[in-house]
């Protein structure tokens, strides 16, 4: 196995979307996880850790999470994987969606790849697993190291919580449907981090997410 995932959280754009870069502490060589915005703050980031990135991962489509993507691609020179193609149209209206919430930077994007139930995606020689879990978007998807009992959940699940549903193309059912049918079954030792907020389990947040009980 080519070295453990490692992880570092930036906190990006009003949002405070958890922008993460993961990468092996082997090869040096990794990805750069939703990058809203604040694009200076993620390059020394990188900088700081001295890695490589060799692409960017896109959670979902909102303008938190994809809203720097076209320009980080243009900067760094790599491809951009996911999301689903359901979120097609978010990406397309990025610059719209940019101008309501006064993220004047943000442009469309299309991917390099979309990624769909079955995928996987390679960072630095580490294997992740994609599942489309739509409900907060329709597009939305989560990355899960198998190996490594860790994934990128994006907005699905949250510590306490789960994803918004209120906003076009949501739904409650579906959120929930996908994290009960494809998300917590990964198993209670999963770590993960979140779009926003603090990391926890899938364990912890099966016996104590409000939103998860019956």
């Amino acid at each position: 196995m080519p070295g453990t995932p490692r992880a570092g959280i930036i906190p990006v754009t009003p949002f405070q979307q958890n922008c993460t870069l993961i990468w092996s502490d082997e090869t040096k060589v990794g990805a750069v996880v939703d990058p809203g915005g604040d694009l200076d703050r993620i390059e020394a980031a990188i900088a700081a850790q001295g890695i490589t990135i060799e692409k960017i991962l896109l959670t979902h489509g909102h303008i938190d999470h994809a809203g720097g993507a076209a320009e980080l691609r243009d900067r760094l020179g790599v491809p951009i994987e996911g999301p689903h193609e359901a979120d097609r149209y978010l990406l397309d209206s990025l610059p719209e969606t940019g101008a309501t919430y006064g993220i004047d930077a943000a442009r469309a994007v299309t991917p390099d790849r979309w990624l769909t139930d079955g995928d996987q995606v390679e960072v630095g020689g580490l294997a992740f697993d994609i599942l489309h879990a739509p409900g907060h978007s329709p597009g939305s998807v989560v990355f899960m190291s198998r190996d490594a009992r860790f994934a990128l959940v994006g907005d699905v699940v949250f510590k306490g919580s789960v994803g918004r549903t209120d906003l076009p193309g949501g739904s409650h059912e579906q959120l929930i449907r996908a994290i009960k049918e494809k998300v917590l079954p990964l198993g209670d030792d999963v770590a993960f981090i979140p779009g926003h907020g603090p990391t926890s389990t899938l364990g912890e947040e099966r016996v104590s997410n409000p939103f998860l009980q019956e």
